[in-house]
């Protein structure tokens, strides 16, 4: 967009996010169990047919890790492993963009083929680093979105710190009215 349309941008205070894959490959390595200096680190897609695919990849390439599939690591003795042309290759770190219920066949759903079978196993052991933990996309709906500062409220007894962007609940006459007259 900074590209095709620089002066929508050149009048506006948007701050670039061009060095986000290196900050996340910077939290990815710090959140690292091994003992090495140089962890291996992955970024495991359920794969082309996903919606953000285009996504994944791009992360994994910006960060110079690999792109998984489930069916590109294995689980051996609780370590998890990424087969390659060389041979197997230990995973110290496994950057998550699968749903839950996809993610271990052996825990979840078991006619799951995107995931690992044996992975949270590994993860429960210590072995490997699964970032993107269990549950955290519970509130990571559009549908959600309204009731953000009900939720913080409710759960943490606090005020939330950001304002949110309005979001607006359609099935309701005056928030439908009001969206359908910003179009």
């Amino acid at each position: 967009m900074t590209r095709l349309m620089p002066e929508s941008f050149a009048a506006q205070r948007v701050r670039p996010v061009d060095h986000y894959p290196l900050v996340l490959l910077g939290a990815l390595r710090n959140a690292s169990l091994a003992t090495t200096s140089d962890p291996t680190i992955v970024v495991l897609t359920p794969g082309v047919y996903n919606s953000a695919y285009f996504e994944h990849a791009f992360l994994a390439r910006q960060m110079g890790v690999e792109l998984v599939e489930g069916r590109d690591l294995e689980v051996d003795d609780h370590v998890v492993y990424m087969r390659t042309t060389r041979g197997r290759r230990r995973v110290d770190v496994i950057y998550r963009r699968i749903d839950d219920d996809y993610l271990d066949p052996v825990v979840f759903r078991n006619d799951s083929s995107l995931g690992v079978p044996g992975l949270l196993a590994a993860a429960r052991s210590g072995n490997v680093t699964v970032v993107n933990a269990i549950g955290n996309g519970v509130a990571d709906d559009k549908s959600v979105y309204p009731y953000v500062g009900n939720l913080i409220r409710y759960y943490l007894g606090e005020e939330p710190l950001l304002d949110q962007v309005p979001t607006y609940l359609l099935w309701d006459d005056d928030q439908c009215h009001e969206a359908l007259g910003r179009l």
